[in-house]
């Protein structure tokens, strides 16, 4: 227990998982948190501690069990055994091997094959704001700076399982992203530049990072730093798979905030297990395709040439289909060859799959001999990165076996004919045991006994068993070991002295194969590299062949980037919705066009669950498909290159942060106005719901009149709303267009055409909705009631006019102080004061409003 609390004080804040023969132990605490979390025993033992809480399970569920503790958003420390008990003076030495973290994690059993696991570490570096993103389990690190949006959006994006931030940075940290990460933080002397720059320097061997052009980006470098020296904080210290750092440049990316990349469903849905753009897009053959297909959907390409690069590859395989098939086929064999190299300087990887790397690199080479033929340039260039790493590649299949077991201390690791010292003790070890059995055949001539048998255990080795039956046959030469219910055991010196041969033997072949394979692995090591770079260039292909096959499966169709700033689609369609229809059932396709001369802005009207939200989110994910180098759901596609998507779909309350549903509703939209370029494409869906009518309409008109002119901006917008009054708009300015989903009355029921037409729609169908949606008849009929008697007094109507008579904006004037002596401010004054506030409702107050107005002409 002394030992223990030592290494625990060391790891306070981790459970110490305690290495005590086959067992690991947690202690104290620990114990309660591990009970707790994984479900095993809480036990009391008279142990020395404070409380004496114990808990523990056998050392060979390690992984089970670390998962679920890791999951649970714990860190473990955990603590081996560093010295063999047989040869151990005193108490075994032992010591914290591993501390494991969400965000530093390796084991299989942790990770998810389709998604990375970063580690992040953010700088507030003043104006400007440093992250990093490293993932160990596969060795990809990248650096980026800029503005707290900026860092904020990376965030969205990578989703760190973990992010490291200095500690006096913890309410500036909760303040700025929220409380959406698990946190770590560091103390402040970790976040310099002067320490960032000696640690990488260290880990790349360089003798600058110009190579890895971040020379210019301090706070970016100051947060790679302190993801390393997090690394090494954790017992991490063999890092050569991480051999370059990759900067993200915004400049190279389509922008989507974070609420984007929510609204849109890219990544998650708004349901529980409802389907993702990711999800559909995803026909991915390997572990790494998968997750670079991810980065690919929230970093979509701007600039033109390296998206028809993509484009053009994705052209060629589907019209080379023998080729696409036979890649894929390779593809799929290959396993998840980014993780297993990453496993080797991290001593983590088994012989099985050393094996499996092997065959991964026969995959290359066969990837090779495949695209050796083609004709594309960018497939072309991909072919030649690709290295085989042939010597390495046949050594592992001429010198390990077939299958090898899991473990190097199981045996049969090693082939025969690859060291003649190991070839001569199996032949010993497999001659000892034939030997066995004539000594078995010779006693049991001699001395009578037909059911004599040799066998073997751990307490006295190798003996003879001898049935009761004919247990008065047995020499007098024989000594007894054991007396059992029905029989005795006995040796004799031959079997000991054979005992000794075969034991020893089997001892040395598994410290010689442990050797080799240690070799084998060392042997690996100058290799890394190049095999990352043959797992980066297969992920590549894998998401090119994803992107072909479901152009061919789903009837996409390529689409036209060009520098202009229109986007025209052609019976384009919803990706997601598409696929989640019912067999038989076609989606209604719809014509979008948007331009910055006649037809900037569409104010986009129609009942509930028309459609409207659908069609304003496919034009969106349309544009980001074709920006990823995709085919997308159309007939047809012209799309000027866009910088920047922005969406505001829907809202909920941020109770935790104080603020209402408008509250966010606003903020989001304020964020986008903020942002906006002439190449945007603005997405806005029930802007001023959250508020009263008067208010929300009034925000709305605003938002229309400031997006249409802006001067030199001019984005292109798609506006849904419930606000008839914004048809009006079409009437004021030129580039905004009037558009509903059409719908049919058939008596009493509605059915939902889901067509895109001109003009706006006047009627909401609220009420058919509720009753689709199941309300009780009577609260049906009592709203049809209402609204009836609502109708009747014209108050749409007054409204409307009120609308009407709005004029375009003017510039603002203030009156003369004089004037409020004149007799028009005191007919004003008069009319005011009989005015009963309290009684006056809202269409009342404009048309008292409307008076004052004429008065004073």
């Amino acid at each position: 227990m002394q030992q223990h609390n030592a290494i625990k004080e060391k790891y306070p804040d981790a459970v110490l998982l305690f290495r005590v023969g086959d067992f690991y132990e947690t202690f104290n605490e620990d114990a309660v948190i591990a009970a707790q979390v994984l479900g095993i025993v809480l036990t009391k033992r008279a142990n020395g501690s404070s409380n004496g809480d114990l808990a523990g399970f056998p050392h060979h569920a390690l992984d089970t069990y670390l998962h679920k503790l890791v999951k649970a958003g714990y860190r473990v420390a955990v603590c081996d055994q560093l010295e063999d008990p047989k040869t151990a003076k005193g108490i075994v030495k032992r010591g914290v091997t591993e501390l494991v973290t969400p965000g530093v994690a390796v084991n299989d059993k942790i990770l998810e094959n389709s998604s990375n696991n970063f580690l992040a570490a953010v700088h507030f570096g003043g104006d400007v704001t440093g992250v990093s993103f490293l993932d160990i389990s596969t060795g990809e690190f990248f650096v980026a700076e800029g503005s707290i949006e900026y860092v904020d959006k990376l965030l969205q994006s990578f989703r760190p399982a973990e992010v490291l931030f200095a500690r006096q940075q913890q309410k500036n940290f909760k303040a700025t992203f929220g409380t959406r990460f698990y946190t770590y933080t560091l103390e402040e002397w970790i976040f310099t530049t002067t320490y960032a720059e000696e640690i990488l320097l260290k880990q790349f061997q360089t003798h600058s990072l110009k190579g890895f052009g971040v020379e210019s980006m301090p706070a970016a470098i100051v947060a790679a730093g302190a993801t390393l020296h997090y690394l090494k904080d954790t017992e991490h210290p063999n890092l050569q798979h991480i051999t370059r750092m990759q900067r993200i440049n915004q400049e190279d990316f389509l922008w989507m905030d974070r609420f984007t990349v929510r609204n849109l469903e890219l990544l998650n849905s708004s349901v529980e297990n409802g389907h993702t753009l990711l999800k559909t897009l995803d026909n991915t053959v390997t572990p790494m395709g998968a997750r670079l297909l991810k980065r690919w959907l929230v970093f979509p390409l701007r600039h033109k040439d390296r998206i028809n690069e993509r484009l053009d590859t994705v052209e060629y395989l589907i019209k080379e289909t023998d080729l696409a098939n036979g890649l894929r086929q390779h593809l799929q064999q290959t396993g998840d060859l980014e993780r297993l190299v990453s496993k080797i300087p991290l001593k983590k990887i088994n012989p099985r799959e050393v094996m499996q790397l092997a065959r991964a690199l026969q995959q290359v080479e066969a990837v090779k001999a495949v695209l050796g033929s083609n004709t594309n340039d960018y497939l072309q260039r991909l072919n030649e990165k690709l290295d085989v790493c042939a010597p390495i590649m046949n050594r592992i299949l001429n010198e390990m076996m077939e299958t090898p077991p899991v473990l190097v201390n199981k045996g049969g690791v090693i082939k025969d004919g690859v060291n003649a010292e190991l070839d001569e003790l199996r032949g010993i070890a497999t001659k000892g045991k034939d030997y066995l059995l004539q000594i078995q055949q010779k006693e049991s001539e001699a001395t009578g006994i037909p059911s004599l048998k040799i066998a073997f255990n751990n307490v006295f080795g190798y003996y003879l068993e001898v049935t009761n039956t004919h247990k008065n046959k047995v020499p007098a030469t024989w000594i007894r070991k054991q007396t059992l219910a029905n029989a005795e055991r006995y040796i004799t010196p031959e079997l000991k002295e054979y005992e000794e041969k075969i034991v020893g033997a089997e001892d040395k072949i598994l410290a010689l194969e442990t050797r080799l394979f240690d070799e084998l692995l060392a042997a690996l090591q100058p290799f890394i590299e190049p095999i990352q770079q043959d797992a980066h260039i297969f992920a590549r292909l894998d998401c090119l062949l994803c992107f072909a096959h479901n152009a061919v499966q789903y009837k996409y169709r390529r689409p036209e980037i060009n520098d202009g700033f229109d986007l025209r689609i052609t019976e384009g369609r919803h990706p997601v919705i598409e696929r989640g229809l019912p067999p038989g059932e076609s989606y209604v396709s719809n014509d979008i066009t948007l331009d910055k001369e006649a037809q900037q802005i569409i104010i986009l009207t129609g009942p509930n669950m028309s459609g409207k939200s659908a069609l304003l989110r496919q034009t969106a994910l349309i544009t980001l498909m074709a920006h990823m180098g995709s085919f997308v759901p159309a007939t047809r596609a012209e799309i000027g290159l866009t910088d920047k998507i922005f969406t505001r779909v829907g809202a909920s309350d941020n109770l935790s942060g104080g603020e209402s549903t408008f509250m966010v509703e606003m903020n989001e939209t304020a964020s986008i106005i903020n942002s906006i370029t002439p190449r945007s494409l603005v997405i806005l869906d029930e802007i001023g719901r959250g508020t009263s009518t008067y208010d929300g309409i009034s925000i709305a008109w605003s938002i229309v009149e400031y997006l249409h002119d802006m001067s030199g901006h001019q984005p292109k917008t798609l506006f849904a709303t419930h606000y008839h009054e914004l048809n009006e708009l079409e009437n004021k300015h030129a580039r905004v267009k009037n558009f509903h989903i059409t719908n049919m009355e058939s008596g009493n029921k509605i059915i939902f055409l889901r067509k895109l037409a001109p003009g706006g729609s006047r009627h909401s169908f609220g009420i058919h909705v509720a009753k689709m949606a199941g309300m009780p008849p009577e609260l049906i009929n009592r709203a049809n009631e209402v609204l009836a008697q609502l109708e009747e007094k014209h108050i749409d109507g007054a409204l409307q006019q009120q609308v009407k008579n709005l004029s375009t904006p003017t510039q603002k004037l203030q009156l003369n102080i004089f004037d409020a002596h004149s007799d028009t401010f005191q007919g004003i004054r008069e009319k005011l004061e009989r005015v009963d506030i309290n009684r006056l409702t809202p269409v009342e107050a404009l048309l008292k409003l409307s008076e004052i107005k004429e008065m004073i002409g």
